[in-house]
């Protein structure tokens, strides 16, 4: 069989071939299309498979940490005071008939920055509802995440794990390696 070279004509292709290839800015010959098969390897960590996808990487095992509470804790409970990426997960289920504030901080030591709170005025009546959150939380050196609650009537199940390191490094679920 006969090799065919065909011209692509389309400002569409030629475009996105400029923009992805920059350092071909100013070629001006026209695409070119080839019935010749060319094998292409794609050489990457995720190709080979001895990379874990992030929906796996992200897994909860068996270094995953752990606290619920039920108390009062004006100043804050350290959760968390590694540098690096954190996946946090909680339920928290308030008291509606008592006014107070429950909430996670970030704390550099001088200063708290609230990340998430669940706040409850006086009279409410409403039924307590079990609310849960999920989020990726980053620390830096001298940081740490805090539970701080201004009352005693709610019950909060906290657990989290680290997924990547301070400098975004992933870190796999503990025991698992890559093959």
């Amino acid at each position: 069989m006969a090799q065919q070279v065909k011209t692509i004509t389309s400002e569409a292709l030629e475009a996105a071939y400029r923009a992805l290839t920059p350092s071909q800015d100013g070629f001006t010959e026209d695409l070119m299309a080839s019935n010749t098969i060319i094998p292409v390897l794609d050489m990457t960590a995720s190709a080979q498979g001895t990379e874990t996808p992030q929906y796996l990487q992200t897994a909860w095992d068996f270094s995953t940490n752990h606290q619920n509470f039920t108390n009062l804790i004006t100043t804050g409970t350290s959760l968390i005071s590694t540098t690096g990426f954190w996946k946090v997960d909680f339920t928290f289920t308030p008291n509606t008939s008592v006014t107070g504030t429950r909430s996670l901080r970030i704390n550099d030591g001088t200063t708290s920055k609230e990340i998430w709170a669940n706040k409850v005025g006086t009279g409410s009546t409403a039924a307590a509802v079990i609310l849960e959150e999920s989020f990726i939380v980053f620390l830096r050196a001298g940081d740490s995440l805090i539970w701080v609650s201004d009352t005693a009537s709610y019950y909060s199940d906290i657990w989290w794990r680290q997924v990547a390191d301070v400098n975004g490094n992933l870190t796999n679920p503990l025991g698992f390696t890559p093959q």
